[in-house]
């Protein structure tokens, strides 16, 4: 993997997917803050039906894994601050060396995985008799998580300044918020910390298994693959139904196992004898 140098805190162009991700959360937090001044019930009806409740999801609710990211509660506006600057660093500077597809697909990936593994636990806390309450999740954390992630793997050397003051490795930050997650799965928000555990997981393992020109070459080169696949299907078939037509009028040819027909002798320039 590449390595990079230290580098100042400062904070990336804001354009392509980052300038994307970041005006579409904003025009969710500030849709529902309209919608709140007129009726704050249904503010928080809406809210409730595009977050991640793990028992609405079971029961039929399936958009949510992929819109809780963008609700966003609006009395918490310092948390909402810190996710949408976090989004805006890490986002932009990956954005740096790849393109605005490889970041949506980063972005979706690990906030996805973050549904996964707060699902996973909330199935699995009732067979172990810690029954957890099935609490809504909603904003970018777990996006965020799976960019730091993709950072400390892909880009472990470069400095960055914790709290404006502290220089550290981007790796080191990385685990120093993995280590976080890990113990808050002691305390009473072990959903979250679980979940945000299954956005770094799902960055990590994106980050070692997306194909290194895109999602969505690798999709077209998959459909190009298969329609082949069905031609040659077609060739072969025909070629079979032909060697069956010949053999009944007296003529014998042969077909390799692409469906091209083999000459009896090499030098031939018949297609059959």
């Amino acid at each position: 993997m590449r390595r990079l140098g230290s580098t100042p805190f400062a904070f990336p162009a804001f354009s392509g997917a980052t300038r994307q991700l970041i005006l579409i959360n904003l025009g969710a937090y500030f849709g529902l803050a309209i919608m709140g001044l007129v009726s704050a019930r249904t503010a928080n009806a809406f809210a409730g039906l595009f977050a991640f409740d793990p028992f609405a999801f079971l029961h039929g609710w399936l958009w949510q894994p992929l819109t809780y990211s963008f609700v966003h509660l609006t009395s918490n506006i310092l948390g909402i601050l810190f996710e949408l600057l976090s989004l805006w660093f890490l986002a932009g500077f990956l954005e740096t060396y790849h393109n605005a597809n490889w970041i949506w697909w980063l972005y979706a990936v690990s906030v996805l995985g973050t549904a996964v593994a707060a699902l996973a636990i909330y199935a699995v806390s009732g067979t172990f008799g810690f029954a957890l309450p099935p609490i809504p999740l909603y904003g970018c954390f777990g996006g965020i998580f799976g960019l730091l992630a993709a950072i400390g793997v892909l880009y472990g050397d470069v400095e960055f300044l914790m709290f404006f003051v502290i220089g550290i490795k981007a790796r080191y930050l990385a685990i120093i918020y993995a280590l976080i997650a890990i113990a808050m799965l002691f305390g009473q928000e072990r959903m979250y910390a679980f979940a945000q555990l299954g956005g770094a997981l799902a960055g990590l393992l994106f980050v070692r298994s997306a194909p290194r020109r895109g999602v969505g070459f690798a999709m077209s080169e998959s459909l190009y693959a298969l329609r082949n696949r069905y031609y040659r299907w077609k060739r072969r078939r025909a070629a079979r139904k032909f060697e069956v037509y010949m053999r009944s009028q007296g003529r014998t040819v042969h077909f390799d196992g692409q469906g091209r027909v083999i000459p009896d002798d090499p030098d031939d320039k018949k297609r059959w004898n």
